[in-house]
């Protein structure tokens, strides 16, 4: 079974930075895409950040511009460059891969915590 493992977190003063790194498990070709998530508390769960296999991201409106999302396939690595962060971008954030298959589960990372604090 594949395993994402987190790291990178922290805490920031607003306006800071911060790059997460998500680790895959054996192979990144295990998932069709990759993607960050975010959760504060008492908030659902928030997609942030998504590349595909190709390398193709998309971002949601509230990090676009200020967070970069890429990927490493021959180390199987996933990052997040986060920028000109806001105490709002405080969270527990999450490496996923949502596999080729509707069949088969997706899989999540343990999470990483972000404050964003002066």
């Amino acid at each position: 079974q594949v395993q994402l493992t987190e790291s990178g977190g922290g805490l920031v003063q607003p306006g800071g930075s911060l790059t997460l790194s998500c680790s895959v498990s054996r192979t990144i070709w295990a998932f069709a895409s990759m993607h960050w998530y975010r959760q504060s508390p008492g908030k659902q769960r928030e997609l942030i950040a998504s590349i595909t296999s190709g390398g193709q991201p998309n971002y949601a409106d509230s990090v676009k511009g200020r967070f970069a999302i890429s990927r490493d396939n021959v180390q199987n690595m996933v990052y997040l460059q986060m920028n000109s962060l806001k105490p709002e971008d405080t969270a527990v954030y999450y490496c996923n891969g949502k596999p080729p298959s509707q069949f088969i589960p997706e899989t999540w990372g343990q999470g990483t915590q972000v404050t964003v604090s002066s």
